[in-house]
Order: structure tokens, then sequence, then C-alpha cells
């Protein structure tokens, strides 16, 4: 399946007529988008809304509604940079903490997810591109991808480091599915919501 990526994003929207979109001030915005996504990103993984069966971590929804927003390859940038923020050893991961940081916790459990996260990323990002940040059911459809791609390096990579006759499904998957359900729900909603507003504005 080809995909025919000639459509803007919806941050490419933002600014686009006030000069922001062409030297200097194109890459002071990108650098200035890298920096509040990071921001974002980390502060989305510390979120933790009561659900059954777990809490609905807000990492994911991040990750995936911030590639559809960005694009691939600033998705790509900004998710970069967060995980050099973490390999750096700073607490930004949903598991993270002052004791349990830094490259040695990347490479821990959550190692295949957070590979999964820029795999996402970029899905989300060239999906997004091809307009299916547009409409509900194509947003949901690429929420379901790149959750997809989130899970399967994430359940890999905990088989191969405690072996894949353990539960590794009830460990990595069916708990958060749920949530997951809700997460895409919302997604759905807001990414095609917010650019009808950007339509109205410029009409």
């Amino acid at each position: 399946m080809s995909i025919a990526m000639t459509n803007k994003v919806l941050i490419e929207t933002l600014g686009a007529d006030a000069g922001q979109n062409s030297g200097a001030a194109l890459w002071a915005k990108r650098v200035a988008l890298v920096v509040a996504g990071v921001f974002l990103l980390a502060l989305s993984a510390k979120i933790a809304v009561p659900m059954w069966p777990v809490p609905i971590t807000m990492g994911t929804f991040a990750v995936l509604t911030l590639g559809a927003a960005y694009g691939p390859r600033l998705g790509l940038a900004t998710i970069a940079a967060y995980m050099l923020v973490g390999v750096m050893g700073f607490d930004v991961f949903a598991g993270s903490s002052a004791e349990k940081f830094g490259l040695a916790y990347m490479m821990g459990g959550t190692g295949g997810y957070l590979v999964g996260y820029v795999l996402a990323t970029l899905a989300l990002g060239t999906l997004a591109r091809a307009g299916w940040d547009r409409s509900v059911g194509k947003m949901a459809g690429a929420m379901l991808i790149g959750n997809a791609l989130i899970y399967v390096p994430g359940l890999i990579w905990l088989g191969m480091l405690f072996g894949f006759d353990k539960p590794i499904l009830a460990w990595g998957l069916t708990p958060f599915l749920v949530g997951d359900a809700v997460k895409l729900a919302l997604a759905a909603i807001l990414l095609p919501a917010a650019w009808k507003l950007v339509g109205r504005a410029r009409g």
C-alpha cells in the first residue's frame, strides 16, 4: 500500500501566516517545538489516571498524538531528544525515578516499548502526512497501528529478558487494553477536532 504524503501536519499550520516557515525563524520554531515536545512527553509519562484493571498512563497517548501533530521528521527528532534526555539520567519515563533511571532503566523491561515509541512516532507522523489525522475513523486506525508498533517490540523484549515461557501477555499487554481503548477514542476525536478548529480560524 502506497501512502501519498502530500498533506501538512497540524503543527505546520501554526504560525504559517507570521513568517515562521522559512529561514532562521523556521529553525527557531523547530527547536522550540522539540523542547516543548520533550517536556510534554516527560510530563505525560508521570500522569496516571485511575482505571480498572490498572491506571491509564498518558505517555503513550502523548507519543502517538505528538507524532501525528508533528509529522515524521520533527516527531522523530523530538522522540530522539526525549530518549537522549532519558539516557542522560533524567527522570522522564513512566517507571523511572531518582533511584532507577538512565540507560540501565531503559535496558530493563521497558526497553522494547521505548523502541516502539520511536516506531510509532514515525508511523503516526507518516499517516498524518497522508491525512489520516483529519477523520475520526482513520485516526482510530492510525492509533491502532501505533499501539501495535509499541507492543510488538515491547513484548518481544520482555520475552527475551524473562523467557517466552513466562506470562508475557499478562505482564505487558492485557492489563493495558482498556486504557488504550480510552486513549484511542480520545485521540480519534481530538486530532480531527483540532483540524476543524484550524479550518474555522482560517475561514
